[in-house]
């Protein structure tokens, strides 16, 4: 691999791999949760659309699926960038910053999910992620 340094663009992946687990985590607490209340059997839900019907809180499983959308333009850059061995520091920061978008996205969807707050968190992240990429061009055009 790379130098130390350019290695360093594989850290922010590795949070969002992390936020994806802790999501997941949140998930399963919050359907077995409503299942055991509810009393609804396992068997019930193994459809989506009757999860949908049987199922209140979507709130975490929403947020799960979002989280491999627009992350896997995340992650093939990050690997593009890791790869082509670039060492930037204006990338790092913005590979970070979108980590932590989605980790308040996530917190917030996951939690209160309180629309316009859980949007603004979203395209700022989706943003950054488009200068991240517009960066990574300029790099690989300069190189």
């Amino acid at each position: 691999m790379g130098t130390p340094h350019a290695a360093a663009i594989l850290l922010p992946a590795m949070a969002m791999a992390g936020l994806t687990f802790l999501v997941w985590v949140r998930l399963y607490h919050l359907r077995l949760g409503e299942m055991a209340r509810k009393r609804i059997d396992a068997q019930a839900l193994a459809g989506s659309a009757e999860a949908g019907r049987l199922l209140v809180d979507t709130r975490a499983s929403d947020n799960f699926r979002n989280l491999f959308e627009v992350p896997v333009l995340f992650y093939a850059g990050v690997l593009l960038a890791a790869q082509a061995d670039i060492d930037d520091r204006a990338l790092l920061t913005l590979a970070w910053s979108f980590v932590g978008l989605r980790v308040v996205h996530s917190a917030v969807q996951c939690t209160l999910n309180h629309v316009m707050t859980r949007f603004a968190a979203y395209a700022l992240a989706t943003l950054v992620l488009m200068a991240f990429w517009a960066r990574m061009a300029w790099l690989l055009w300069l190189a």
